[in-house]
């Protein structure tokens, strides 16, 4: 099955309301100018702006998002990507969720980064990638009922129990989707503050991150599901997210008409 094809059973059985975000980190200058010949439309930011803010693009506009060093105005993701060593600033930067100066400088460098020589990184609608790369992770902003199903998902479909995600301070979709990448594990985690005002991630979302080698096998779980009746883990038989009743109770009962 093709991404695109992917995309529109996820939004059509999930009720996904932001598309799944491919994201891929280049590091191959000839797999770079392969993706630039092939990708029909490519938008940069005009100024530059936070990682989370690329991904805005991607997510709601449905556009196909590259920048590199260049297009980053953020500290806190250039330090993820390997695009700066931690500095005295960066350590500043976190202070305001530490004890003191000592910890937040321990907090920054026990963050997952890249390796050195990242050229640049790619956003786009999951659906929009086929030909162009195969995603390094894919980001969901979704509720708490979405995140749960993709998380049952990947647990059964990698024989993984129980998940734990990666949570780290102030860097929520650029270190979320370094730390996915780096340990090749699922992540689930809240907005941080940058996410939440300039990434306007709204307060009822949660960031899921799959890597994109293992999303194959969440997806044909998903779909597993599907063929078997039910798209609903909460609610077996109906369509997600299954009705909002409490586990048997006696009250709430539909029959059909004689």
């Amino acid at each position: 099955m093709s991404y695109k094809e992917m995309q529109e059973v996820l939004m059509r059985e999930l009720r996904l309301y932001h598309y799944p975000v491919a994201v891929k980190f280049f590091y191959d200058q000839v797999e770079l100018d392969a993706f630039h010949k092939a990708a029909p439309e490519i938008y940069a930011p005009v100024k530059p702006m936070t990682f989370c803010q690329w991904e805005l693009g991607a997510r709601m506009k449905g556009q196909i998002v590259y920048a590199g060093d260049a297009g980053l105005g953020c500290g806190n993701a250039k330090y993820s990507f390997g695009w700066k060593d931690i500095d005295e600033g960066e350590i500043k930067g976190h202070a305001k969720y530490t004890k003191d100066l000592e910890q937040a400088e321990r907090f920054v460098r026990s963050k997952a980064r890249l390796p050195e020589g990242l050229l640049g990184i790619a956003v786009a609608p999951l659906g929009s990638v086929d030909g162009l790369y195969e995603p390094d992770t894919v980001h969901f902003y979704c509720d708490n009922m979405q995140a749960y199903h993709l998380a049952v998902d990947y647990m059964a479909a990698t024989d993984t129990h129980p998940l734990r995600p990666t949570i780290t301070m102030n860097s929520s979709a650029c270190g979320g989707n370094v730390s996915t990448y780096m340990s090749q594990e699922f992540n689930m985690l809240p907005a941080c503050s940058g996410s939440y005002n300039a990434g306007k991630t709204e307060r009822g979302e949660i960031n899921v991150i799959i890597p994109g080698k293992k999303f194959g096998a969440v997806f044909d779980r998903l779909t597993d599901r599907i063929e078997a009746g039910s798209s609903s883990i909460t609610r077996p038989g109906d369509g997600f997210p299954g009705a909002d009743v409490c586990k048997n109770c006696p009250l709430i009962i539909f029959k059909k008409e004689q």
